[in-house]
């Protein structure tokens, strides 16, 4: 029963993202948040399951890891292919598709100061230097919103709709790293100036490691946010 179970939930999954899959990947990839995604379709899908398309799709692309940057750990793609037997019976085997890696950078640690130059600023030179797809930001936005749920909501209000909009429509896992993109630039500075923002940003190609301290009256010693 178990395994009639899981080939009715592999087949499902197959003929949604043969509908829909695409088109909400190419809308992620156009910058579109889960909310305004769910808008475009041309049926109704619950936020929830885009979202987790999304996530995935971010997560191959490598937009989102779970390793921390330049660890030298892999990240594997998936996919699931159609077998049948001499019965023309049909079952699915779950395959590899590819595997990412790299040598183990040694980051540079940088302790963030104002005499660097205005954070936006910083942050923009930097991903010019490295590219955006070799520069990344620590998140750990599902572990303050379970341990600290009044510095999440305090943190979340700080930001404009649709950037609020983007973070709470991915279903983030305790700790991953975004690439810094325009988008999660733009949050990243308006969060640091809210003074409760203790995190890194992780530059590949430059093997720097920025690490940004609270503010006074933040919670210094204790990582309380990261984007």
């Amino acid at each position: 029963m178990a395994e009639q179970e899981y080939f009715k939930k592999a087949l499902a999954d197959f003929a949604f993202d043969a509908a829909a899959g695409d088109a909400i990947r190419h809308l992620a990839d156009l910058g579109l948040s889960v909310a305004q995604i769910a808008t475009k379709l041309n049926y109704p899908v619950k936020e929830e399951k885009i979202g987790k398309v999304v996530w995935e799709h971010f997560l191959k692309n490598r937009r989102i890891l779970r390793e921390e940057p330049g660890s030298g750990k892999s990240s594997e793609e998936y996919t699931y292919v159609t077998n049948y037997d001499a019965y023309g019976r049909k079952s699915f085997r779950r395959v590899k598709l590819a595997e990412y890696g790299g040598e183990k950078i040694v980051f540079k640690e940088i302790v963030y100061d104002f005499a660097l130059g205005k954070f936006s600023d910083y942050l923009l030179q930097k991903c010019r230097e490295n590219g955006e797809e070799n520069s990344y930001f620590t998140c750990t936005f599902a572990q303050i919103r379970r341990q600290e749920p009044e510095i999440f909501a305090t943190l979340m209000e700080a930001l404009e709709v649709r950037e609020r909009e983007y973070l709470l429509g991915l279903p983030f896992e305790e700790t991953v790293y975004h690439q810094l993109d325009r988008r999660i630039r733009e949050i990243a500075a308006v969060l640091y100036k809210t003074g409760k923002y203790q995190g890194e940003c992780w530059f590949l190609k430059s093997g720097e490691k920025i690490i940004l301290p609270a503010k006074e009256g933040g919670k210094a010693g204790q990582k309380i946010f990261a984007v």
